[in-house]
């Protein structure tokens, strides 16, 4: 293969790698992308991020100018100072001016997404293997808990305090903000204010163990006043169930020692190894964003957990008689 060919092929190849990253990041789901911002914060990382790929492009731009007119529009011998300022120029100095502009653009906005002034609303968020604890610090003392889930209040401001009781864990809501690690034995904060109302998905960012990739959460911003509905609801002890299936399923869950792991507050399930269950039906997902909220998957839940979720610590109830996991599946669905 010639120079010129190796040279057609290149470009060529570049060409359909530059093509494809666009075709993808086009692809990229809205609720889950950090291109489509939702939030001040995310707002400003986007911002951060364009720039930065504009100041890349123009140092790109200009070495491959430099490259041409050394190799083509002059191929012929430069003299010593000629070349020193092509290289010096333009392949050190002005790569180095843009990049320390763009540093210096990035911290200055550190400060900015760091802020705990004017608080509104804080949540304290715990990631464990494989799920997401929730509490609500509310006004009148008393915290809300619940499991892979939070909703927000559009434009107010929100502190998260986020550790893990077990692994490195990493929490990331990409049209809301940027991702930050949770270590345990420290606490790290985040601060989110987000600017539209809709649901959105997070995810664990950090490897940390079999089921990594099942630890997801919906996050729906909502208004004001439904935010304040939702969580004076969720304040509220479990409703007794209304059915006889669900009855029967509330006997065989408390019979079957679910409460020594879970609370349904209002009764006398007090456990709380795993997820607070005292809401669970009127939530967004199950299992940590992997299942919906109806009785049929309840059903397959709690019979095949560790099918569903590899080396979940809740072990799995197939071997209960085959009447009690549908009534089971009742009460929890409507425990809303």
């Amino acid at each position: 293969m010639t120079w010129r060919e190796k040279d057609r092929w290149q470009r060529l190849f570049s060409t359909g790698a530059a093509l494809s990253i666009l075709l993808f990041s086009t692809g990229c789901e809205r609720r889950q992308s950090a291109l489509h911002p939702a939030s001040v914060n995310a707002e400003r990382i986007a911002d951060l991020f364009w720039w930065m790929v504009g100041g890349g492009l123009i140092i790109w731009a200009v070495v491959m100018a430099i490259a041409f007119f050394a190799t083509r529009a002059h191929p012929e011998a430069h003299g010593v100072r000629s070349a020193r300022w092509l290289i010096l120029g333009g392949g050190v100095a002005f790569p180095v001016v843009v990049l320390t502009g763009l540093l210096i653009y990035g911290l200055m906005l550190m400060p900015q997404l760091s802020s705990t002034a004017d608080i509104d609303l804080e949540i304290d968020v715990a990631g464990e293997q494989w799920w997401w604890r929730v509490t609500y610090q509310t006004a009148a003392g008393e915290p809300v808990e619940l499991a892979n889930e939070i909703r927000l209040p559009v434009g107010q401001r929100a502190l998260f305090r986020l550790t893990s009781p077990d692994v490195i864990h990493s929490f990331w809501i990409p049209p809301l903000g940027g991702k930050v690690d949770m270590i345990p034995g420290r606490t790290n904060t985040l601060v989110l204010e987000p600017t539209q109302t809709g649901t959105f998905r997070g995810a664990c960012a950090e490897y940390c163990g079999s089921s990594h990739a099942l630890m997801k959460f919906e996050v729906m911003v909502m208004e004001p006043d439904a935010f304040a509905d939702w969580l004076n609801r969720q304040a509220q002890p479990a409703q007794p169930p209304q059915s006889e299936s669900a009855r029967q399923g509330q006997t065989a869950f408390l019979a079957n020692g679910c409460g020594a792991c879970h609370t349904v507050r209002g009764t006398e399930a007090n456990g709380t190894l795993g997820p607070d269950l005292t809401h669970v039906g009127s939530r967004l997902s199950l299992g940590a964003g992997i299942l919906p909220v109806d009785p049929e998957a309840f059903t397959r839940w709690i019979g095949h957990t560790g099918a569903i979720k590899p080396d979940v610590k809740m072990p799995s109830f197939g071997m209960l008689p085959e009447d009690q996991l549908p009534a089971m599946a009742q009460y929890l669905s409507e425990l809303q």
